[in-house]
């Protein structure tokens, strides 16, 4: 990212400099009252105090520079591993106690840090876990950089904004409901595509036009019927997550859909399945990472409009407020998350069809 892009200074008068102060007036009007020469002495040597005091802070925070250098990809709300580098760039004066917190609501790091002392021409390199609260495009990030060297009387702040564009995906965490829809999913895919793989699916009792090779007999003898093995087949098929972007849905269900999807097309890609994102004027297969982008810059769309590169051999999972049949190709297995199936509380209850 970018750095060095410096607001002005603000000044805050801590504890320490108020009783500074309170101290500082009460020797000066001492020393006008009583005339004395050592009392004068005194209050020029806390205004020398006072002026080295803002000269000392000033030079702390003049010739810093941020970098903050962020991994590829990044997701709303999930800690990231970044590493922060503070550079000073001064020759020979090193800066002294400086606070390194970030600012407003779109604030990245959890925690402030503290440099004790960085000497000139040298770089602190920090390791941080950044977080990213809301999905899009990310412009421009503030970091205030502060310190109360020497004395403690003032806190000086420089508000320091990194530009640069962070593209930040969906959450990818599970919500409440999320992960129910996705063993749904799972399990409606793998009841359709029962085949000769290696994997067992199931123990079945016989029937009697099948072939006899895949009695189980070990479980025959337990039950006392013939049981047969049935096989998880190696092609599971795909599945197509559609997201009806269309008739200006409300933005809480938007949101809450694209977390779902972006969910669901990350946990079923782990699982090396094949899956696909269909939108709008979108379209990918197998790239998690283009569809992660799309979810990322994704918005409600005010009119009615229908997407047309549908797979028809895929299961489809549908998001969409339309209560209009129409809307929704006729599919061999689909599942349908529309506008009462995302609830307040984060629950989900697709029906399928």
């Amino acid at each position: 990212m970018n750095f060095r892009d410096w607001a002005r200074i603000r000044y805050r008068v801590k504890r320490g400099g108020i009783l500074f102060a309170i101290a500082l007036v009460l020797v000066g009007t001492a020393a006008l009252v009583s005339a004395n020469n050592l009392l004068f002495l005194i209050v020029a040597s806390m205004l020398a105090t006072l002026l080295v005091s803002g000269v000392i802070s000033k030079l702390v925070l003049a010739g810093l520079e941020l970098e903050l250098i962020l991994p590829d990809h990044v997701s709303a709300r999930r800690p990231a591993a970044a590493r922060l580098r503070l550079r000073n760039s001064k020759w020979l004066i090193p800066s002294f106690s400086i606070h390194l917190a970030s600012e407003g609501a779109n604030s990245v790091l959890p925690e402030p840090l503290y440099f004790p002392v960085l000497p000139g021409r040298r770089i602190a390199d920090e390791a941080v876990q950044v977080i990213f609260p809301r999905r899009g495009t990310h412009r421009e990030n503030l970091f205030l950089l502060s310190t109360r060297f020497p004395f403690g009387f003032l806190e000086k702040t420089a508000r320091v904004k990194l530009r640069k564009d962070t593209l930040v995906y969906p959450c990818l965490d599970p919500q409440p409901g999320f992960e129910a829809l996705l063993r749904g999913v799972l399990g409606e895919t793998a009841q359709e595509h029962r085949g000769q793989g290696a994997d067992l699916y199931r123990i079945r009792p016989y029937i009697s036009s099948e072939n006899a090779r895949h009695v189980d007999w070990k479980s025959s003898a337990h039950t006392g019927s013939l049981q047969v093995r049935e096989y998880a087949s190696e092609d599971l098929g795909s599945i197509e997550i559609f997201l009806d972007r269309s008739g200006g849905p409300s933005r809480e269900w938007f949101e809450k859909a694209v977390e779902c999807c972006a969910f669901l097309l990350w946990e079923l890609s782990e699982q090396r399945r094949n899956v696909s994102l269909v939108s709008q004027g979108f379209a990918a297969i197998d790239d998690r990472y283009a569809m992660l982008k799309f979810l990322a810059l994704a918005e409600p769309l005010a009119g009615r409009q229908t997407a047309t590169d549908h797979d028809d051999a895929a299961f489809q999972i549908h998001f969409s407020t339309s209560s209009n049949p129409s809307d929704f190709p006729n599919r061999g297995g689909r599942m349908v998350v529309g506008d009462a199936d995302l609830f307040a509380d984060g629950s989900t209850a697709p029906h399928g069809s």
